[in-house]
């Protein structure tokens, strides 16, 4: 049970809900999920509830729990009994699943690799854009302050990373010294490393750091709709399809007696109803038909690459983000010597 506390605490689940759990034995389903998910759970949990309540005329609580990813991840893997998890990127599951905490075989569980939305990565800048920062080499700009959160504990970092590499890549004709040289050179103008990508938000858009924002798409949406007037958007010429990833912990659900709960609240997020709400609150939905309902909301037609074109998550994983890799080696040249 402390390990069980001592979880939940990690992963930002406040002193009431700790008191809840406590007293009540623990929620019906725990949805242990990323940062800049927050609003749209809200938002989902109340339609899933209504949806299983008339299933099965039995009341439901869902308790949520947000950080960066792979900070959840790790939460979820020392004990924090998550039923489901919807984090920010495949990586970040399978790292559960390694530790024996998901079935083999999870990605193909649900349609899409598990995905039921998707997003991209843009640029949030202030209002009239006064540095100008049109693409990507404009983040190495001498001039120029950026936001990002650390990939290291946040999986929308990692998309941000393995984006900038796409676009150098292109850029510099897979030069690699190149591409390390500018993304070296991008991550100098970086002020400050949030463990997620919440956390970035606030440093750009509450505490005033930085002339720019690499983010989620709905991230910059909501950041925009929250002050607005106060930013703008910049999509780049290339970006990434980022993938969001969820799985039921067959784990936790066997002990628990979660896991048709567990599959019902996952599947669900694929209805027509769910997809809608996606978009509504700025993920783009994985059923086509319905995303080329709201192409006035997204741009359809920027270029993405997908994680496919590093060899997928297990090989971008070993190369850029493991101990000694890529990141490691750009952030040891960029500290100053003793």
């Amino acid at each position: 049970m402390k390990r069980f506390f001592a979880a939940l605490a990690a992963a930002g689940l406040s002193a009431a809900l700790l008191a809840g759990c406590a007293k009540l034995g623990g929620p019906e389903l725990i949805n242990v999920s990323y940062d800049p998910t927050r609003e749209f759970y809200e938002a989902y949990n109340v339609l899933f509830i209504d949806h299983w309540e008339a299933e099965t005329g039995r009341h439901l609580e869902v308790i949520q729990s947000h950080g960066g990813s792979g900070s959840q991840a790790l939460a979820v893997s020392q004990g924090l009994p998550a039923d489901v998890v919807t984090l920010a990127l495949e990586a970040d599951v399978q790292a559960i699943a390694d530790e024996g905490l998901i079935d083999p075989g999870w990605i193909d569980e649900f349609p899409n690799d598990s995905a039921p939305y998707t997003s991209t990565i843009v640029f949030l800048v202030h209002a009239g854009n006064p540095k100008n920062i049109q693409d990507w080499d404009d983040l190495a700009r001498a001039d120029v302050g950026v936001i990002t959160p650390n990939p290291k504990t946040s999986g929308g970092a990692r998309w941000n990373f393995l984006a900038a590499w796409a676009w150098a890549e292109d850029a510099y004709d897979g030069n690699e010294i190149r591409v390390r040289n500018f993304i070296e050179r991008l991550y100098q103008n970086v002020l400050v490393l949030d463990s997620g990508a919440r956390g970035s938000t606030t440093s750009f858009v509450e505490n005033g750091q930085g002339d720019v924002l690499i983010t989620w798409e709905n991230e910059g949406y909501l950041a925009m709709e929250e002050y607005p007037g106060e930013y703008e958007m910049i999509t780049p010429s290339v970006s990434i399809l980022c993938q969001p990833t969820v799985a039921v912990v067959d784990e936790v659900t066997r002990v628990n007696g979660t896991r048709r709960l567990a599959e019902e609240y996952l599947n669900y997020l694929y209805s027509d109803e769910a997809q809608h709400l996606a978009a509504q609150y700025y993920y783009r939905p994985s059923n086509p038909d319905i995303l080329a309902q709201y192409g006035d909301r997204f741009d359809l037609s920027v270029e993405l690459v997908t994680i496919d074109d590093f060899g997928g998550w297990a090989a971008a994983q070993e190369k850029f983000f493991a101990d000694g890799g890529e990141f490691d080696m750009i952030y040891e040249n960029m500290e100053p010597e003793d």
